[in-house]
């Protein structure tokens, strides 16, 4: 059976867990957890990089720090996790959603400005399968409408666009360690801060809502309550089972890239002859390989695929329900403008598996299998 997801495994993992354990600093904020996070700044150019439980926990920070409130309303595509809407939906904001680009699956940064209302706060842009979405444009409209913008880069490490790192080119972004991402620690994520003036307040809220991370500097003789907040830190074995593949970060990156090559390259003469289409990625964008997609003709089809292969030993997954058609979505939100293309090309995308174990022979049998498929419809 070749499954959709492997986690990510390098072998020092356990290693890893087992120093963190000798140290006797299990917790959060231990030396892994510094670890990791200095090479997320240092590979990113954030200002500050926190290290989390969770992408949803780090999406929750960036809404405390922007002080969402009851009322507000934030910007962002249908097509997406419910972490990024639930972030600011429990903070009492309304998520208002428009439509996705066809071609990327990004949020349509055309359609941005005509959402936009006097309560607007945030814009959230989603970097779909690593690709970076056209932030130049999303970052000129909310400099001039005085809004933030929260970069959902759950998939997007290692990917840039126009050489900048996804996740560090908004106010905040926001990366997934989930056993689903590149580089895995569980369950995890980090909260990346451009504006050195929020660190201090994100430590806080990440920290209980307590200055401790200041008394682990030496900075202060004790700690004390200073604001609300909650604990958002990982242990530090999990930051030492991340250690160990963002240690082989290149290499893990390079084998994703080269199967990702290889599904693009074997696939092709099917989406020259108009069976599928294949993921686009715009010249301004270096992608990390976080997924291998098609699109088939309709819902219909696709079902039949995902059957084909299983039969196959191959596990394919269709990915997200768009949240505006889903009972919450309804309830917390809106959907601004027409929709032309969430829905449509949420119905037609499939996930082929995807990951750092996955080998070129088992590329070529899922393409072959694909393949066939369509000789046979």
């Amino acid at each position: 059976m070749i499954n959709f997801n492997v986690p990510p495994f390098t072998g020092k993992e356990i290693e890893y867990i087992r120093e963190a354990v000798d140290n006797q600093k299990i917790c959060g904020d231990g030396p892994f957890t510094h670890k990791c996070s200095e090479w997320i700044e240092q590979r990113t150019g954030t200002a500050k990089a926190l290290l989390t439980t969770s992408c949803t926990h780090a999406t929750e920070l960036a809404a405390l720090l922007l002080d969402i409130k009851e009322g507000d309303e934030v910007i962002l595509p249908s097509y997406t996790f419910v972490s990024t809407a639930d972030a600011f939906v429990l903070r009492g904001a309304t998520a208002v959603f428009v439509d996705i680009r066809p071609d990327t699956m990004n949020i349509d940064e055309n359609l941005i400005e005509d959402a936009i209302t006097d309560r607007t706060r945030a814009i959230l842009p989603v970097h779909y399968a690593g690709v970076g979405c056209e932030m130049d444009t999303i970052m000129d409209i909310a400099r001039r409408h005085g809004l933030a913008v929260v970069e959902d880069a759950a998939q997007g490490i290692m990917s840039t666009y126009k050489g900048r790192a996804l996740g560090a080119i908004g106010d905040f972004g926001c990366y997934s360690f989930h056993e689903t991402k590149n580089y895995s620690m569980g369950e995890g994520g980090a909260l990346l801060i451009q504006d050195e003036r929020y660190i201090e307040r994100a430590e806080i809220f990440r920290e209980k809502g307590t200055d401790r991370s200041k008394y682990y500097r030496g900075q202060i003789d004790k700690y004390r309550w200073q604001d609300y907040g909650s604990s958002y830190l990982p242990s530090d074995m999990n930051a030492a089972y991340l250690y160990a593949q963002l240690e082989m970060a290149d290499e893990i990156n390079d084998i994703r890239r080269a199967r990702w090559d290889q599904y693009r390259e074997l696939l092709t003469p099917l989406a020259e002859a108009g069976r599928i289409s294949l993921p686009f990625v715009p010249e301004d964008c270096v992608h990390n390989a976080h997924m291998f997609y098609i699109k088939t003709k309709d819902i219909t089809e696709r079902c039949a695929l995902i059957d084909y292969l299983k039969e196959r030993d191959i596990l394919s997954v269709f990915h997200y329900i768009p949240l505006h058609t889903a009972p919450a979505g309804i309830k917390y939100g809106r959907f601004h403008g027409e929709d032309r293309y969430t829905t449509a090309e949420s119905e037609r995308l499939l996930r082929l598996p995807m990951y750092y174990r996955l080998t070129a022979d088992e590329v070529t049998y899922i393409c072959d299998q694909v393949s066939s498929f369509y000789e046979s419809h």
